[in-house]
């Protein structure tokens, strides 16, 4: 049975949807002003991960990714750049979606933009505060009554009168009780804003996810992910306006990824260690970077750092090897590594372990093959199959290899390297040593490994 970590009960709990059969599922998406970062791509990864597999287990996901499109950043870095707020989040969304489909993201079923539900944002805003949940400011904004939900807190464990102790107001805010944030932030000069019955303005960052993940899964569904670094204050917010509105529990399952550090220690722009997606990719190819980032348990810390990188091309290299020149043919023989995978799966997604269990598989289809090429194929198979649950091993073992569609723009292309193959293959053939030789040395010079076996000369660039 699947056991998922609950960040609200503090404990992996056995999963039940609420639906037989059916799993509804939220998760905080991007904020788009820039280029994705690793975290970002962390977040989509493991979510991709617990997408397919829940997907595997014959479950009908409905899987919903936000869009934020309208917040302070934007509105701050459109001003900046001197456009349109909405040009720079359609070219910053256009972005996001292209690094997510390298990274072999599958789509969400849906992923809705908070500017695309004003509607249903107003309505819940108007509704908060009918029920004397929300309130109207001096200042023309809208704030939720913390004091008036006596749950909050439940999810980060956070005591409200600690809160209180250290919180402030900040200058312009005409807040009740300093825990109270905005729902509805009153229009400032040359800012973006929609009409509301409060007058001219926009939303705050929390009400948007609340609202469109109730739009999209009714009011209660069964797992809501993100960051470890939006369950406070920003999904705890989310829970006070969702059930403060609608009466009912909002969410079964909270699930958290962890941090995402470089050479141990947080990534953050001010550290001078903050990698885009984009950035990465021109190094490693988008395969390594998600085998990096399923290396580690998705709640634990993911370092990164130029060795746990090599080390994923390393083992990808290892495993595309054992699949090399095995053909097509249907999964058999791997009973027993197909219940490990799921073991370790059901496990809260225990992905380092489900990787353990591919490398086994490795294993013995190096051992059969020689032996048993129907046995080694069916194996190969197999491991694809499991593979394509975590969205890895999908590809062509040649092309990984040979170090991806882009990698002769680096160095010798594919044409190049067959015909110095063929070379120093007539050179055997001739028994010109030392031309074979020569070959073998500039071919390794530029970066490329060949392997002579009983089929002939393969290659394949070296890590």
């Amino acid at each position: 049975m699947l056991q998922i970590y609950n960040s609200l009960t503090r404990q992996k709990d056995v999963f039940t949807p609420i639906e037989p059969g059916q799993v509804r599922m939220y998760v905080c998406g991007m904020t788009v002003y820039d280029y994705c970062h690793l975290g970002h791509a962390r977040v989509m990864v493991v979510f991709d991960v617990v997408y397919r597999y829940l997907r595997a287990l014959g479950y009908e996901v409905t899987y919903v990714r936000n869009i934020t499109d309208i917040d302070d950043k934007i509105i701050r870095r459109a001003a900046e750049n001197g456009e349109a707020f909405t040009e720079l989040t359609e070219r910053f969304i256009q972005a996001m979606r292209e690094d997510a489909e390298a990274l072999g993201v599958l789509p969400p079923t849906l992923e809705p933009c908070a500017t695309g539900h004003m509607d249903e944002i107003l309505a819940m805003v108007q509704t908060l505060v009918d029920k004397d949940m929300a309130y109207v400011a001096e200042n023309g904004d809208v704030y939720y009554a913390v004091g008036r939900f006596p749950g909050y807190g439940k999810l980060s464990g956070k005591d409200p009168q600690d809160l209180r102790a250290g919180a402030r107001v900040e200058i312009g805010e005409s807040k009740r009780d300093p825990l109270d944030f905005a729902l509805w932030k009153s229009a400032k000069p040359g800012e973006p804003a929609w009409e509301s019955p409060w007058g001219m303005g926009r939303p705050g960052w929390h009400i948007e996810c609340s609202a469109m993940s109730t739009c999209a899964l009714g009011h209660h569904f069964d797992i809501h992910g993100g960051g470890a670094d939006l369950q406070f204050p920003h999904h705890e917010n989310e829970i006070a306006q969702s059930e403060g509105a609608t009466g009912e529990t909002f969410v079964n399952v909270w699930m958290h990824n962890g941090f995402v550090r470089v050479n141990e220690e947080k990534m953050s722009k001010s550290l001078g260690n903050f990698f885009t997606v984009r950035e990465i990719l021109q190094r490693y190819q988008a395969e390594e970077v998600r085998y990096f980032i399923l290396t580690s348990q998705y709640r634990s810390p993911l370092n990164y750092d130029d060795e746990n990188l090599q080390n994923a091309r390393g083992a990808l290299t290892r495993i595309y090897t054992a699949l090399r020149g095995l053909p097509e043919v249907e999964p058999a023989f791997g009973e027993d590594y197909r219940a490990r995978f799921q073991a370790a799966m059901d496990d809260d997604f225990n992905t380092p372990i489900a990787l353990a269990v591919l490398f086994d598989l490795v294993r013995e289809i190096n051992r059969v093959r020689p032996l048993d090429m129907e046995r080694a194929a069916a194996l190969g198979a197999e491991l694809r199959r499991l593979g394509g649950m975590l969205g890895i091993l999908q590809g062509d073992a040649e092309v990984y290899l040979r170090g991806g569609p882009a990698s002769a723009e680096e160095g010798l292309s594919d044409a190049r390297i067959e015909a110095l193959i063929q070379e120093r293959k007539q050179a055997r053939a001739d028994r010109d040593w030392a031309a074979a030789d020569r070959i073998r040395k500039e071919l390794a010079d530029a970066g490329v490994q060949l392997e002579d076996g009983p089929q002939g000369t393969t290659w394949r660039r070296a890590s």
